[in-house]
């Protein structure tokens, strides 16, 4: 299966292991927008606002194309802040439109008790609970 993943640019550390094991399983792997720089966002909005917010606008408007590239959506929702499981807006928005395209849309861990719980229920992904083996070829 194609699959791209989605994630806070906090937990992109975490994603070669994790894509290595999907390999493994013989899908096809496209990564995060920025995960080549994950921080660019922060240099930017330091820099020039203006700027940063061109760059985030082209971020966003990757998502579409990626997600109709693949077949799935993983998105890794790890701990962040104290936060357990956290999906941001930008992953979010990525899993909204995985939902519109009709795309399989799986979910590392249990559904985040977050502001978004109420509308990831009613997408209805698939929780893996950290087995990537019930992603299916």
């Amino acid at each position: 299966m194609k699959i791209f993943i989605v994630c806070s640019k906090h937990f992109y550390n975490k994603i070669p292991p994790i894509q290595k094991e999907l390999e493994n399983y013989d899908h096809q792997i496209t990564l995060p927008n920025s995960y080549e720089n994950p921080f660019k966002e922060d240099k930017l909005r330091k820099m020039n606002l203006q700027e940063c917010i061109k760059w985030k606008q082209e971020m966003m408007r990757l998502h579409e194309p990626k997600i109709k590239s693949v077949e799935g959506l993983l998105v890794l929702n790890l701990d962040k802040n104290n936060q357990p499981n956290y999906i941001g807006g930008a992953t979010f928005m990525e899993i909204v439109k995985a939902w519109e395209l009709e795309k399989r849309i799986f979910i590392y861990n249990p559904i985040p008790k977050n502001i978004f719980r109420d509308e990831l229920e009613g997408i209805n992904p698939q929780i893996l609970n950290q087995n990537l083996s019930l992603i299916p070829k």
